[in-house]
């Protein structure tokens, strides 16, 4: 069994066990949380209806915070003597799937 959930503006596929990285979500170690569904799969059985999905829960625990890659940007202007750096890095959160009751 498989779910296709919705987690920090994109989709993932996950299924019970999974450690998956996502973007930040509140929380510290340890504290549950709900993921929407969007199709859960069951051997055969395909569901995306909306009605039957409002009954379904995705749940996952937090296990620990994470960053992302470091990301330099730099912009510069030819002949003007206009330069800048600058660094970003994303907050991220690694997630374990617990269940999925469908």
């Amino acid at each position: 069994m498989y779910a296709i959930v919705r987690a920090g503006g994109r989709q993932e596929k996950v299924s019970v066990g999974d450690v998956l990285i996502i973007d930040k979500v509140g929380g510290k170690a340890g504290d549950s949380f709900d993921l929407t569904p969007l199709l859960v799969v069951d051997g055969s059985t395909v569901t995306s209806d909306a009605d039957k999905l409002a009954k379904v829960t995705v749940t996952a625990e937090v296990v620990k915070a994470a960053k992302g890659p470091k990301i330099t940007i730099i912009k510069y202007k030819n002949k003007t003597g206009y330069k800048k750096r600058q660094g970003h890095r994303q907050h991220l959160t690694q997630v374990k799937i617990t269940a999925i009751d469908a």
